[in-house]
């Protein structure tokens, strides 16, 4: 048997590539950053050319890393950025312009009009999302409708739709292939995740052609095979997950009930809630977690847009710190009676206020602010935001109140290696945070799925057995600076949304 899989995780501000072995234990690892497109203010974009390059690049540099060679692969997993879509031309492979991320409002006006004509309520029971800019659905309509003559193309089926995997897939493939798993597909608003199948109904609503739609596959199936060329070998795809799920997967988090919270780009809490779809009443989001052997597992999800963002923000846009890793030490030099407050509205708020209007601010600056506060400021957002989600699963009926629930929360994500990060989270939770051996656990998911299909691995339960926690970080503010902190908050978020939506959650 064949004992290593090489992961894509195709992030939405670089492309990682890892060797695991076949423990599941990563042996080799590479990374590629890639451009960021703002053409206008809250539009994000990806050149697919970048994107491309980058999984060839740091896929390449893995395997030579691990020194693999063809015998030694049993195949590729893929865990990709969700919700941002590219169209392409199916006779040429080339896309008809920059993959829209998931990210980008561009599509805020046509949400509003849907949601003006009273059909969200139809579409969040079939898809189990809200009418947001932050699906695909939407975006595939700018997009055959703005670019040149797009449109008449997808009718005759001369397009192709994909989120990322697709489009990767099919160029790993030679075009052999175009398909995509289940757990991608929730995320389009256009998959009704109760039968598992595109919606019609859907596809008039957006005027999607359902010629452009890729096959729905399992998380765990086979996907096609890679062309020789680009890896220096011929490579069976075997596993395909988004990489919020892919997450879930790696932190075995199998029973309903349990809870991984994922800190990258943006933050993405997700709890497992079993073979039954239930409604949130609280703005969240119900999903597919993983689909194998045609049997689905849903989960409920909140969504905060910037995270990591905020961070690489403060890098990039403001130059207060040279690498990311210096905020912790920052924020533990902060004056704490400074109640400075970043409420990270780039591109709007999400979950569970979905303010995509909204844009960020910094809060109770005083002349003895420095650039620690704002650091601190900046990390603190991230445990804010998080709680503002744990809350709402909480008030949903049936999802934490479960008799299974555990109060434990599992994270992973760059974000997650910082020890004061996850420190004030548990603080602002007061709830325990795990952190597992390995913090790559997007990878791992998709390591996992794609081991699993090919003999590697054993199943899940035995994948869930081996869970081990790194670090487990307990609270220990006192409660009254706890709640006068997140009041802060709140109030700081008052001040950047609508009205309407302040008094939420």
């Amino acid at each position: 048997m064949n004992g290593r899989v090489l992961v894509v995780d195709q992030g939405t501000t670089s492309t990682r590539a890892i060797v695991f072995d076949a423990e599941s234990t990563p042996i080799a690892m590479a990374q590629r950053e890639f451009r960021q497109i703002f053409p206008r203010d809250g539009w994000v974009e990806h050149d697919p050319e970048d994107i491309w390059r980058s999984v060839l690049e740091s896929g390449r540099e893995a395997l030579l890393k691990s020194n693999s060679r063809a015998s030694d692969l049993a195949g590729v997993g893929i865990a990709n950025q969700r919700e941002t879509t590219l169209i392409w031309n199916r006779a040429t492979g080339k896309p008809i312009h920059n993959a829209v991320v998931w990210q980008d409002r561009r599509t805020a006006p046509q949400c509003a009009e849907l949601k003006a004509q009273g059909v969200e309520s139809m579409v969040s029971e079939r898809t189990g999302l809200l009418l947001d800019p932050y699906f695909s659905a939407s975006k595939i309509a700018w997009l055959i409708d703005n670019v040149g003559n797009a449109r008449a193309l997808a009718e005759k089926g001369e397009l192709a739709f994909g989120t990322v995997d697709s489009f990767l897939i099919w160029r790993l493939t030679g075009g052999q292939r175009h398909v995509t798993d289940a757990t991608n597909a929730s995320r389009t608003m256009l998959l009704n995740i109760h039968s598992g199948e595109w919606d019609g109904e859907l596809l008039k609503l957006f005027r999607a052609p359902r010629a452009i739609l890729p096959e729905v596959c399992d998380s765990a199936a086979d996907f096609g095979v890679t062309e020789a060329e680009h890896f220096g070998m011929a490579l069976p795809i075997r596993g395909v997950a988004g990489d919020q799920q892919a997450a879930l997967i790696g932190q075995a988090c199998f029973r309903p009930g349990m809870v991984k919270a994922t800190y990258g780009t943006g933050c993405f809490v997700l709890l497992n809630i079993g073979a039954k779809a239930a409604a949130s009443n609280n703005k969240l989001l119900t999903t597919i977690a993983y689909q194998w052997k045609g049997q689905r597992t849903y989960a409920i999800e909140g969504s905060i847009f910037s995270a990591g963002a905020t961070v690489q923000w403060l890098r990039d846009g403001l130059g207060i710190v040279a690498q990311a890793s210096e905020t912790g030490e920052l924020a533990s030099q902060a004056d704490p009676e400074q109640r400075v407050y970043i409420v990270p509205a780039f591109t709007g708020l999400g979950a569970p206020y979905w303010d995509s209007e909204a844009r960020a601010a910094i809060i109770g600056l005083t002349r003895g602010a420095t650039r620690k506060e704002i650091a601190r400021a900046a990390l603190e957002s991230v445990a804010y935001q998080t709680r503002d989600l744990v809350a709402a699963m909480h008030s949903d009926s049936g999802t934490l109140e479960r008799e299974n629930a555990q109060p434990v929360i599992r994270v992973d994500g760059g974000m997650s290696a910082s020890n004061w990060t996850m420190q004030f989270l548990a603080d602002m939770l007061d709830a325990p945070v795990d952190r597992p051996y390995v913090i790559e656990t997007t990878a791992l998911g998709a390591a996992f799925l794609a081991g699993w299909q090919a003999g590697l691995y054993p199943g899940p339960d035995e994948f869930a057995g081996a869970w081990r926690s790194e670090r487990r970080f307990t609270p220990r503010m006192p409660r009254g600076e706890r709640e006068s902190r997140y009041l802060g908050w709140r109030n700081a978020v008052a001040r950047v949304v609508a009205p309407s939506v302040a008094r939420e959650p």
